[in-house]
């Protein structure tokens, strides 16, 4: 397959990429609840005249059968969903979400355009295609227990043959256009923790008749900071943050309850366990030498997105060609962000990499997740073109 062609197929397409986005962008919807976004997808792809599928209630499959001699399958996946929070920023303005507690602020937009962008091209180039293309379109990446699990769990992509599967993520942090990867462990297994302190409220001036879940709670969390310093290796990456702490109504009442919520973010499960124990057991101790109790629950969340070698050298030689060696950076450490793409990879070779996004005169290099956070639209015509080229690559032995 010539590359260069897939290259100007991207450059022509980049126009309706970026009417795609900002369509999106507008209409937002929380995971599980991207009704509307589905539709607009299947109607682009029928219009293409790909056949779809839907496994979930949300989030769709697009298949493009080429030549059907060969029994290779290889599958390209986008997230659809939005975030449950409100945006801003004026780089936005024309295209601002239009609904309430619910923003686009991690790029699954334009990871959509980006794959609608992907079958078009493909499309252009059926007849060169062996074997079949799978476009994933799924639903609630940013919720447990993730659209990525709920789908390997009805079987359907077992049941079509995946041979290899490859997905990415805008990042504003990667200068636009540019690609970032790394073999073996990329991204960080997110578990999610709930905390409730419970002692005796009352009186702010009678504190020896109370039994208070406020200073329970300070010493819970200065404790909980010993566990990644003391109980785990140092060479191993870990983190424990504490997002949220909620407890009290006035300055003068002593509250009955304190409830604290947070993330664990490691590699393995060995130490999510490990962590979840000691959790506990400073919890227990705490509580119980002042006098109070709690509840504890310890939610387990995705995976660590671990890429296999094979999937990734592939993604590191196409790239080259796409981008240009020196556009291709080789990560020399995962990150502890999360992402539920470790679900297929438990299943199927695969390879999750990082689309640069970032541009300071576009307004974006904020954060993910951050209210302002967007994309250079540019990026996409590269992450159309490297999708789609994977297709035509020899994926090294038959999986």
């Amino acid at each position: 397959m010539d590359l260069s062609q897939i290259k100007q197929l991207a450059e022509d397409g980049l126009q309706e990429m970026i009417e795609i986005r900002r369509h999106l962008h507008r209409h937002p919807e929380v995971s599980y609840q991207e009704f509307e976004t589905t539709e607009f997808i299947i109607e682009k792809l029928e219009a293409m005249g790909i056949a779809v599928d839907q496994p979930l209630e949300t989030g769709c499959v697009g298949i493009i059968q080429g030549d059907p001699s060969s029994d290779t399958v290889i599958a390209l996946r986008g997230d659809i969903d939005a975030l449950a929070m409100d945006e801003g920023g004026e780089a936005k303005a024309g295209f601002m979400s239009q609904n309430e507690g619910a923003a686009h602020c991690c790029g699954h937009d334009g990871h959509t355009a980006n794959l609608l962008g992907t079958a078009r091209i493909l499309m252009e180039c059926k007849e060169q295609i062996e074997g079949t293309v799978l476009l994933i379109f799924q639903p609630g990446e940013e919720k447990l227990p993730g659209g990525g699990r709920l789908l390997c769990e009805t079987g359907y992509l077992q049941e079509k043959g995946v041979d290899a599967i490859f997905g990415l993520h805008t990042y504003p942090h990667l200068e636009t256009g540019k690609i970032a990867l790394r073999d073996g462990p990329l991204m960080a297994r997110p578990d999610e923790f709930e905390i409730e302190i419970i002692g005796k409220g009352g009186h702010a001036a009678y504190p020896h008749d109370t039994v208070d879940p406020i200073v329970m709670a300070g010493q819970v969390v200065t404790q909980l900071q010993t566990i990644v310093s003391r109980s785990i290796n140092p060479t191993e990456p870990a983190v424990l943050t504490i997002g949220k702490i909620q407890g009290g109504s006035a300055f003068n009442i002593i509250p009955e309850k304190v409830f604290l919520k947070g993330t664990v973010r490691t590699f393995s499960e060995e130490n999510a366990m490990l962590i979840k124990k000691r959790m506990e057991q400073i919890i227990k101790g705490i509580t119980e030498g002042a006098g109070g109790t709690y509840k504890f629950a310890f939610n387990e969340g995705y995976p660590a997105v671990v890429n296999d070698p094979r999937t990734t050298e592939v993604v590191k030689t196409t790239a080259k060609k796409i981008a240009g060696d020196e556009n291709v950076q080789i990560m020399d450490e995962p990150i502890m962000a999360g992402e539920d793409f470790a679900f297929y990879q438990q299943e199927f070779p695969g390879t999750f990499f990082f689309l640069g996004s970032g541009n300071e005169q576009r307004d974006s290099t904020y954060s993910l997740h951050h209210p302002k956070y967007n994309i250079d639209e540019q990026c996409l015509k590269t992450g159309a073109a490297l999708m789609a080229a994977l297709v035509f690559q020899e994926i090294p032995e038959k999986y």
